[in-house]
């Protein structure tokens, strides 16, 4: 039912609009009209007011047929920006895939998802296939901390449950867990000095952060907990002692009480390292967005599997070391898990789009419609 080159067409469309996280103006103008020429309600949020980005997220409601208004309502949620370098990217068919130019990126993070649900769309309208009410929820700035999905204007969003398209692996992927995270922002303080007429009388905050990392349990802490030093900043000369150490970190976990216990021992080592050699830290701590898990039981999981094994795909169980906007959409109390959809190498300038993965994304979506 797939119309292949409708497909790959839009595709392509949708990667040639630049995108940016942050800047997402042009796309989202774009989407809008997309979708309201397909009959949808198309709703921009107010997010933007809070996240500084080009443009709000986007509600879009697929009316229910008749017959079918008191069935669950689901949604399907994928986002509009993208990593840099993603400015001007010139995409081609390369064999069985899309590729870019390999200047830029290609943009399938996350515009593969969006396709798919564009196509799926025609198709259902074409076929004239029954359904319930379906809402496409399309985000900006995941890229940038899940900050759309986080400022979310969440009334405008009904759905029952859903499914993020949002994750690497083949279709057939499932992804039932994904691990809350902590930002973590440390200035660890220190005196300055002339380091080479009178050291003694510095107190050097490099020398204090260093004590204290290197006293730290980092990377793989457990089967469910990560932990990593991002950015060491600090410091002006050779001949200055630095009274001054900004770093940046995070911890993640599966388990709410294992991040809390991690962040809580990198504080810890911190202050200790500030005792000891007479000084002070601030640090501060911030939960991005809470973790999910979901038992293979569960009917959003089962009703993942069957819409897999129809569309002729092997479902695969899997739990996820990132974060996405299934994460918030979890917190809202939303049940969501996130699906494969087949790209590859993303955030990469050697990133491609699979073509039978992006078809079978778009049947994956259609299969999920059918079920409810």
């Amino acid at each position: 039912m797939i119309h292949q080159q409708r497909l790959v067409e839009e595709f392509i469309e949708l990667v040639k609009v630049d995108s940016e996280t942050g800047n997402e103006r042009a796309i989202a103008d774009l989407l809008k009209q997309k979708f309201s020429n397909l009959g949808l309600q198309v709703v921009e949020d107010n997010s933007m007011q809070r996240t500084g980005h080009g443009a709000g997220n986007l509600a879009i409601t697929f009316e229910p047929t008749d017959g079918m208004e008191n069935q669950p309502v689901i949604y399907f949620t994928s986002h509009m920006d993208t990593v840099t370098p993603g400015k001007s990217i010139q995409p081609a068919v390369e064999g069985e895939a899309i590729v870019s130019d390999g200047t830029t990126i290609l943009g399938s993070d996350d515009k593969a998802g969006i396709a798919a649900m564009l196509e799926a769309i025609r198709v259902v309208k074409e076929q004239q296939i029954p359904h319930g009410k379906v809402q496409f929820l399309i985000t900006v700035g995941e890229e940038s901390g899940l900050k759309g999905s986080r400022y979310l204007q969440k009334e405008l969003l009904k759905a029952d449950y859903g499914y993020a398209l949002d994750s690497n692996g083949p279709v057939g992927d499932i992804i039932v867990a994904a691990p809350t995270q902590a930002k973590i922002h440390v200035i660890v303080k220190g005196k300055s000095a002339h380091a080479g007429v009178n050291p003694e009388d510095g107190i050097s905050a490099i020398q204090v952060a260093s004590h204290a990392i290197s006293m730290m349990k980092l990377g793989r802490i457990d089967s469910e907990t990560t932990a990593n030093i991002g950015k060491f900043q600090g410091g002006s000369a050779t001949n200055i002692v630095c009274d001054s150490v900004e770093i940046f970190a995070e911890a993640r976990s599966l388990v709410e009480e294992k991040l809390l216990k991690q962040v809580e021992h990198m504080k810890k080592a911190f202050e200790e390292a500030a005792s000891k050699f007479s000084t002070s830290v601030d640090f501060h701590s911030e939960i991005m967005y809470p973790a999910f898990r979901f038992e293979e039981d569960h009917p959003l999981v089962i009703k993942a599997k069957q819409a897999m094994i129809e569309i002729g795909r092997s479902p695969r169980i899997l739990s996820s070391g990132g974060g996405s906007d299934a994460n918030v959409l979890n917190g809202y109390g939303i049940p969501t898990i996130n699906l494969g959809v087949g790209y590859e190498n993303i955030h990469t300038t050697k990133e491609r789009m699979p073509i039978r993965e992006l078809v079978k994304t778009a049947e994956l979506v259609i299969s999920l419609i059918k079920q409810n």
